[in-house]
């Protein structure tokens, strides 16, 4: 999205992105604590390490992230943002299952306890970005419930789409909805985005999309250590598949972070940058940013829509969260107006009720008509009407005036 408002994010895109960028420091033993940053909304008091969403490729050995040891002290933005203290009220995504491919998730993590299962290594989250993403979607805030995700009873399917320091591959990201696709899960989200379409794994998503799946993805990848200013517009794989929402991060003004890969298609923003969650690790809070961090949010309130309206389609779901997104240059999600919105009734309030039957309107033409010729009748009739009074009117002054014209002189004698 584009805005006015660049100034302002401007400023708020370096904590933001920094938070997404941050990698831990590439040694044999202990990897160096990540480095405090500030919230995106630039108030104090919200420092905190950032989550990286990979580790790096290139060192021969690399440590976990470790765990944090600062807690957040309030809520976030972006929680304010969707009101999700609102969004439970109505609904905490309960009975839902929500397959997330990523780095994968700590079952055990804070705040996930017995809501996480996990398939094969994935349960093992050197990285912690899948961790993170998971207490975005359905954690319960480990104790504080305004730091809770946006489905807070929805369950968690960890996969891996990423080799262990969270480098994607297309075969993964294949092989990962296949596993969604076949343990049933009712919403995909797929945090990764590749560059270049693949055959397999088209085929996975259009199965999952078969079998009812919501399939939410990254509009782009997470940004990389460099800039990206050399790098072209293109569209990201699987989030330009037909029928997959695709999700891209915004700042707290509503703007696209600055220097964020560019792409086209994308369906909607949601909150990226300066986001609060957990890791797999102890019971600290990181930052995170990107368009991973957008698309758990996405996930997150599709799975609410999906408990709360249970018999709508996959596509319904997605034109939900779609038509009652914030309007913007880019719709901005909204997951209390996706769950509370009569759809067909935009005008109308939250739990209005459809007109029973479809308003039938009268076909008046032929009254119309009718009532025309009559109106017509009328005026040539009172104009008659007044064309005789006028006539008699005038008759009697003529004789009055022993039929004189009007104004000539008197003729009597002198």
């Amino acid at each position: 999205m584009r805005p006015p408002a660049r100034g302002a994010a401007r400023l708020l895109s370096g904590a933001g992105l920094a938070a997404a960028l941050l990698l831990p420091a590439a040694v044999p033993a202990q990897a160096a604590p990540p480095s405090r940053m500030p919230a995106a909304d630039g108030e104090k008091g919200q420092e905190l390490p950032g989550m990286p969403s990979a580790l790096d490729p290139e060192a021969d050995q690399v440590a976990c992230t470790p765990a944090s040891r600062e807690k957040a002290k309030k809520q976030d933005w972006s929680r304010q943002r969707l009101d999700l203290d609102r969004l439970h009220e109505h609904s905490t995504g309960e009975g839902i299952t929500v397959a997330l491919i990523d780095t994968g998730a700590a079952p055990d993590a804070t705040g996930l306890s017995g809501r996480v299962s996990a398939r094969g290594a994935a349960g093992d989250d050197c990285v912690g970005h899948g961790t993170f993403l998971a207490g975005l979607i359905a954690g319960n805030g480990g104790g504080n419930p305004r730091l809770a995700g946006v489905a807070p009873n929805a369950k968690i399917l960890a996969l891996r789409g990423t080799d262990p320091r969270g480098q994607a591959s297309p075969a993964l990201v294949a092989e990962a909805l296949n596993e969604a696709t076949a343990a049933r899960a009712d919403v995909i989200a797929v945090a990764v985005a590749l560059p270049r379409r693949d055959a397999a794994m088209n085929r996975a998503v259009a199965e999952a999309r078969r079998a009812g799946a919501v399939v939410v993805a990254a509009a782009t990848p997470d940004p990389p250590r460099s800039g990206t200013d050399e790098i072209p517009s293109r569209t990201y794989w699987p989030a330009g598949e037909p029928g997959v929402l695709s999700v891209a991060d915004m700042l707290p003004a509503g703007a696209r972070p600055e220097g964020s890969p560019r792409t086209d298609g994308i369906d909607l923003v949601a909150p990226g940058a300066g986001v609060v969650s957990g890791g797999p690790r102890g019971d600290g809070h990181y930052l995170g940013a990107g368009a991973s961090v957008a698309t758990a949010y996405a996930a997150g309130a599709a799975a609410v829509v999906r408990a709360a309206h249970p018999g709508e389609a996959p596509d319904d779901v997605i034109r939900r969260l779609t038509a009652t997104a914030y309007p913007a240059d880019i719709p901005q999600l909204d997951p209390y107006a996706a769950v509370t919105t009569v759809l067909g009734a935009p005008a109308s309030p939250p739990g209005a009720e459809r007109a029973a039957d479809p308003v039938t309107v009268r076909d008046t033409a032929a009254a119309d008509r009718a009532t025309s010729r009559a109106t017509l009748l009328v005026l040539l009739g009172s104009a008659a009407v007044l064309a005789v009074l006028w006539a008699g009117f005038a008759v009697t002054r003529a004789r009055a005036r022993g039929w004189r014209p009007a104004g000539a002189g008197g003729t009597g004698t002198e």
